[in-house]
């Protein structure tokens, strides 16, 4: 009786222990994961470039008040149609003055200890949206009690400058999936595809001008956004790494603060490109 358990015992074990050596496989297969942590924080940062779509931008005031030289109502709700908007990355300024002028990127992230390597983060990136001066754009609603169809040469001194230059400014909060493309032979050096997707909000700080009158407003949240970011992510010796992502965006602008007691709506889809570099903590 003996002997017969005896062959039995010994392939339970070895199944046992194949088991167990596979499971251990399958969870340690990423460069901050071991058989026996929760999983790795990281902090990472870096620097974006961008593009944006066009969108109309609706100014509206609905104030009661009345210009005392003019005698005209303060009060306006136009919209300029098509937009076009450039960035302003500011490369040029990373090492010579401050390294958040330019057109930055944080990430605070944590990924889990478990074999389909997912993870969550804080993604935040500080763009920049500068409406392009001297545009010809249509231009229709109401201003100062007069009412307006035509196309409009977008004057700066006289009429509108509007820029978020100070941040268009998007924080997400991300759900992250990674997956292992290439591993050096001593483990050192990993190569990975990462996938994010997540929504958030818009906080920007916008420069208006408009007719003639200049302000230089305050952080707030305005609205919300949504993302999906893809890329490359290069880990070495297990604490450092660089990833390299192309991201887009769409952003519902719904309560930009300007003049007085106006307001001013837009949405646009943005494109980045995004290189950063982090540290990353296994606990």
């Amino acid at each position: 009786m003996k002997k017969t358990l005896l062959p039995l015992v010994f392939l339970f074990s070895c199944s046992s222990l194949f088991s167990q050596e596979k499971q251990e496989k399958e969870i340690c297969d990423c460069p901050t994961q071991s058989k026996v942590g929760k999983g790795s924080f990281y902090f990472s940062w870096g620097y974006n470039k961008d593009w944006y779509s066009k969108s109309d931008i609706h100014f509206t005031n609905n104030t009661s008040a009345i210009n005392a030289t003019t005698g005209k109502p303060e009060s306006y709700d136009f919209m300029v149609h098509d937009v076009a908007a450039l960035d302003r990355p500011g490369f040029k300024d990373i090492l010579r003055t401050d390294l958040t002028i330019p057109q930055y990127v944080y990430r605070l992230g944590y990924y889990f200890n478990d074999k389909k390597d997912l993870g969550v983060e804080i993604n935040f990136d500080h763009t920049k949206y500068i409406m392009r001066n001297w545009q010809t754009l249509r231009v229709t609603g109401t201003i100062h009690g007069q009412a307006i169809d035509q196309d409009t040469l977008i004057n700066p001194d006289n009429f509108l400058a509007f820029e978020h230059s100070d941040g268009a400014n998007f924080l997400l909060f991300n759900f992250m999936k990674r997956q292992n493309l290439l591993v050096s032979k001593n483990k050192k050096h990993w190569l990975s595809g990462v996938v994010k997707i997540g929504a958030g909000m818009v906080i920007p700080k916008t420069r208006v001008q408009l007719f003639g009158e200049t302000l230089d407003n305050r952080f707030h949240i305005a609205g919300y956004c949504a993302g999906v970011e893809a890329g490359f992510r290069y880990d070495a010796f297990k604490y450092v790494f660089m990833e390299y992502t192309a991201k887009g965006v769409f952003a519902d602008y719904r309560n930009v603060l300007v003049i007085g007691e106006g307001k001013a709506r837009h949405h646009f889809w943005a494109f980045e490109n995004i290189l950063s570099v982090g540290l990353q903590f296994p606990i």
